[in-house]
């Protein structure tokens, strides 16, 4: 299974970028890049690893490995946490990057759960709802997905059998209308099978 771990900083995706993109589509992705540095400061994953490093994980998939060149969509993958973790709000997404970006954050934007309402099923019912979403915004949390599951040995045991099942669910079916996405799952599952 390939992974995508090469760009860790703004320097490696730009240097990166610069292999597979035309400059102007690579100053625009910068762009976004420092936005969600700005709104994400000093934040961490769940494994420790700066966020950035996950943001820019699903902009390498998307670049380096599917071969989107789509400006809007790698300004997305980039700023598909923003609005969900940070006190960024999707106005300034839009004011800043314009329309189509801000509906493609939207669409991967995990709603909060209300008072009393289930977590867990928010999340089901959200994944649900990303059968219906636009291919862009589909291609984006592929992308972010794929960042997460190939580093899914770090998360602890019952967790890893919890995200598997869910990928297996709710992603693999996106993954399947895509070529490269659908061997890369692939992939992925056969590497991970042994958390069926």
């Amino acid at each position: 299974m390939e992974t995508f771990t090469r760009w860790r900083s703004e320097t490696d995706a730009v240097t990166g970028m610069r292999e597979y993109l035309a400059p102007e589509t690579v100053e625009e992705v910068t762009g976004a890049i420092r936005f969600a540095v700005k709104w994400h400061g000093e934040q961490r994953r769940p494994t420790g690893a700066p966020y950035l490093e996950h943001l820019l994980e699903a902009l390498e998939v998307l670049v380096r490995g599917a071969g989107v060149a789509d400006v809007d969509v790698l300004r997305a993958a980039v700023l598909h946490d923003v609005v969900e973790d940070t006190l960024c709000a999707l106005t300034e997404v839009e004011a800043v990057f314009g329309p189509r970006v801000a509906e493609l954050v939207r669409w991967v934007t995990k709603p909060t759960a209300g008072p009393g309402a289930d977590r867990q099923q928010v999340k089901e019912d959200y994944l649900r709802g990303l059968a219906d979403a636009p291919r862009d915004a589909q291609l984006v949390k592929l992308a972010d997905r794929a960042s997460n599951v190939q580093t899914l040995r770090n998360l602890a045991p019952a967790k890893q059998r919890a995200y598997y099942a869910q990928t297996v669910r709710y992603v693999m079916p996106l993954a399947a209308r895509e070529p490269w996405f659908a061997r890369w799952y692939s992939d992925w599952q056969e590497s991970f099978a042994d958390l069926a």
